[in-house]
């Protein structure tokens, strides 16, 4: 009995020492650019939905899959909104495959509690009154979306709402690989929050990032 417990401790060892602490920082632009100007590797982010869900997540995660695939691990890092929810699934399967993992976000999450993925490896926190799109009122990026697109040489979104959309933009009009891939948000979801708004019923589930896409 008293070999069980032994091995049973050991393995409980092995996989705490599997999942490292996420480490994280409130980072300036520049610091973020120095991160990974000094990591010399491609730059791959993620967009999508986030609270909002997906309808299919299996389908996410299989086209999430079959992009990173196309990629090297040792000479890319996975970079996302740092939160677990929706798109932030591809970060359990982006560790799996051995790709490095990051996260740009808005102080917004870490003051309202959000969780972060457990399978991310650094969140830079941005300070930002939003979380994220176009200053209201402008055509400039919020800080968050501004580090966000600066730092990707290639964003990949399924899906997605109004700050994905906004970061596609910018990107394109960058001259930054960007790719689009139609996904739902979650049905049941999109129809609670309407319903608590007091909208009207969705007319689709599609997202706003979409529209700059259907030309």
């Amino acid at each position: 009995m008293r070999h069980l417990l032994a091995l049973a401790a050991c393995v409980a060892g092995w996989t705490m020492a599997a999942a490292p602490a996420t480490v994280t920082q409130v980072a300036t632009a520049e610091e973020i650019r120095q991160f990974f100007r000094d990591s010399g590797m491609t730059v791959l982010t993620f967009a999508g939905y986030s609270g909002a869900g997906y309808e299919d997540n299996a389908r996410m995660l299989g086209e999430a899959e079959s992009i990173l695939r196309k990629h090297e691990p040792k000479k890319t890092i996975v970079n996302i909104g740092g939160t677990a929810e929706g798109i932030g699934a591809v970060y359990k399967l982006a560790r799996s495959m051995g790709f490095q993992t990051t996260g740009i976000v808005s102080t917004q999450a870490r003051d309202n509690k959000v969780a972060l993925s457990p399978s991310v490896d650094r969140v830079f926190f941005v300070t930002d009154a939003s979380w994220g799109g176009l200053v209201p009122g402008t055509d400039k990026l919020s800080p968050t979306s501004q580090a966000m697109v600066e730092n990707s040489d290639v964003i990949v979104a399924i899906g997605g709402g109004d700050v994905a959309r906004d970061e596609l933009a910018a990107a394109r009009a960058l001259g930054k690989d960007v790719r689009f891939i139609p996904a739902d948000m979650n049905h049941r979801k999109a129809i609670d929050a309407a319903h608590r708004e007091g909208s009207p019923h969705p007319a689709s589930f599609r997202g706003t990032a979409q529209g700059i896409f259907s030309q």
